[in-house]
């Protein structure tokens, strides 16, 4: 198994390759580029600008929110784009609350505002599928907005959620047609390439491929990549084999005191293996004052 020292580009679901590509001002064009393909012509990008990612609640008490990236386009229109490597048990739910938040800071603080707002777009590339089997093996690319369930007509057009399932992304390059479909490709294999493939031609990729470049980094750089490849690395282990035990043991019933129970374990497994209480709190859905309880 290559080692990410023998690798020739950056691991996009790290953290560090993740921002690296799609978090910075100098790779804006590379985001845009994306979020186009994504959206296949329902936007048009043509110019980003990059907002605070962290986001404080009403009050000191309140749960901060920090988004892997936060821009909006020339329109005002908000984009939270979030790379979810392991499973957390109530993902959904965290992507409806981080959605709060752009919706909030739009009010008006004077007193004529008529509540308008501007969209806002949450972009979640998940390194997992949803659980009991909610989609075929086949549907991995979801957009969800409110819906009337009587008629089936998109009631409120303003808040949508889009979720890119990875794991059932099986293309192969000569396969790529959309340039969505080379955008999913370079994220699931961009780390175990050796060469760029004739496929993925054209200016954007050529940047794409020269900023994952492992050997252009400064030391510096190269040291905070692999640091931080070793988290993640180390997350992800801990968790396939916390749930994988979970499951043996008869944890996963599909009830929920089976799924806190499964969760729990989970967070056990990341404690023994020192990770970051934060990092185990977006991986199993618990709170920090569980885990530290455990």
């Amino acid at each position: 198994m290559r080692t990410p020292h023998d690798a020739r580009y950056i691991n996009p679901y790290t953290d560090f390759g993740f921002k690296k590509l799609f978090g910075t001002e100098f790779n804006k064009e590379l985001l845009a580029d994306f979020l186009n393909a994504l959206f296949e012509g329902e936007q048009v990008i043509t110019d980003i600008h990059y907002l605070n990612s962290e986001h404080l609640g009403a009050n000191q008490e309140s749960r901060r929110a920090i988004f892997d990236v936060y821009c909006e386009n020339t329109k005002g229109e908000k984009f939270i784009v979030e790379m979810q490597n392991v499973f957390q048990q109530f993902y959904k739910d965290r992507s409806v609350y981080y959605a709060t938040f752009p919706i909030q800071e739009q009010a008006d603080k004077g007193d004529q505002w008529d509540f308008r707002l501007n969209r806002v777009y949450t972009v979640g590339i998940l390194n997992f599928v949803f659980p009991d089997d909610e989609y075929s093996p086949e549907c991995m690319h979801h957009t969800v907005k409110l819906m009337d369930v009587d008629d089936k007509h998109v009631f409120f057009d303003k808040l949508t959620f889009i979720y890119l399932e990875m794991p059932k992304f099986k293309k192969k390059v000569n396969e790529l047609v959309t340039p969505l479909d080379k955008w999913l490709f370079v994220l699931s294999n961009l780390s175990k390439l050796m060469e760029r493939p004739p496929e993925l031609q054209g200016r954007i990729f050529t940047r794409l491929f020269e900023q994952a470049e492992i050997s252009r980094f400064t030391p510096e750089e190269q040291r905070a990549y692999y640091d931080n490849f070793k988290a993640w690395n180390d997350i992800n282990n801990a968790v396939l084999t916390a749930r994988r035990e979970g499951h043996d043991e008869g944890h996963e019933e599909g009830r929920e005191q089976g799924r806190n129970e499964k969760a729990r374990e989970i967070a056990r497994n990341l404690k023994n293996a020192n990770l970051p209480v934060t990092d185990i709190a977006q991986a199993t859905g618990l709170s920090p004052k569980e885990i530290d309880s455990l």
